[in-house]
């Protein structure tokens, strides 16, 4: 049964599907996936092994050029390579307009979540099928359960396997994952400071990179004040994250590359100070959440109401380095 999976992004999302393909793929030899998604990530779905071809697409451009020619061409070739693979099924697992959108460029049956499971319920209204799925549950755990409900089977939830974790333990490296957009989501640069300083009186690595202009801003001040910090140039996605895999550890703000270090299973501290890391948060075999304990946590707010603008909030107080610290010892004893 050939398959063409729709979740475009972001790149936390995109690793939060893994697991439900290894799962689908274990209880259904018989499917094969193709992946739909934005083409700034295209090496991560490209990083699960049953995963049989990868088609980018580029809405987030497409949308600063609707009218372009160059944006119809390109709307146009997706179409026709979709519709050539005439697939068996659609499965929108994002549920999203745009997603539903895209899905229909396959002109094959499609299904999803229904309309009080999905994310935005005009989605469903285009789904052959659709799939009712609790709202309060984990994103990996809804996908899981929106898999096995079109495929035919109950997902283990006592299992978890995402199909990418390493084999044996990493070096000395520990990863420094600051970079994040929500300005909520950051962690002081003066605690990422004390972090890399711990670890490097432990005789381990820090490792910090970049992905833009002011994230290498921070990565410059942590690295000019713990000299044992490697800072390394921005890189390719794939190239990062073979070196990642290689880690020691890792921790992370809430963002993509601390998602997939947990599905690495690699020991990973993740820092929650607005999100909720029961909904959204990573899971791995070696995660540990260092949460906010401050009363206004999780906010779930792009930017602090309290402090707006502010480099330390509130709910930072709660999340000092000696603790962030600590959870990495316990994790990795």
């Amino acid at each position: 049964m050939k398959v063409l999976l729709v979740k475009t992004s972001s790149m936390g999302d995109v690793i939060h599907t893994f697991p439900a393909v290894t799962e689908a793929l274990t209880a259904r030899p018989d499917l094969v996936f193709d992946w739909l998604v934005e083409e700034s990530f295209v090496d991560v779905a490209r990083l699960h092994p049953g995963v049989r071809r990868v088609i980018p697409v580029a809405v987030r451009r497409w949308r600063k050029a609707v009218l372009a020619r160059e944006t119809r061409a390109e709307i146009s070739d997706v179409k026709r390579a979709l519709r050539a693979e005439s697939y068996d099924l659609v499965l929108d697992a994002q549920g999203l307009v745009k997603s539903a959108w895209l899905a229909r460029f396959a002109r094959r049956p499609i299904e999803g979540f229904d309309g009080g499971s999905v994310r935005e319920w005009p989605a469903s209204l285009v789904y052959a099928r659709a799939h009712t799925v609790a709202n309060e549950a984990h994103a990996i755990e809804r996908t899981r359960r929106l898999f096995g409900a079109v495929f035919g089977y109950h997902p283990d939830l006592s299992r978890f396997v995402t199909g990418v974790e390493r084999d044996g333990a990493g070096g000395d490296e520990v990863f420094l994952l600051h970079g994040t957009t929500w300005p909520t989501k950051r962690w002081p640069t003066e605690e990422w400071i004390g972090l890399a300083r711990g670890l490097a009186a432990r005789g381990l690595v820090p490792v910090v990179t970049h992905a833009d202009a002011e994230e290498e801003v921070v990565a410059t001040a942590i690295a000019a004040a713990v000299p044992e910090v490697v800072h390394l140039p921005k890189t390719k996605l794939a190239v990062l994250a073979a070196r990642l895999k290689a880690a020691r550890a890792t921790v992370g703000v809430d963002t993509g590359l601390t998602h997939l270090s947990a599905a690495f299973a690699v020991p990973t501290v993740a820092l929650f100070s607005s999100t909720v890391p029961g909904l959204t948060g990573p899971r791995g075999r070696a995660t540990e959440i260092v949460a906010s304990r401050a009363p206004c946590a999780p906010c779930r707010k792009k930017d602090c109401p309290l402090t707006p603008g502010a480099a330390r909030l509130a709910c930072h107080d709660t999340m000092a380095a000696e603790r962030v610290l600590a959870a990495l010892e316990e994790l990795t004893r």
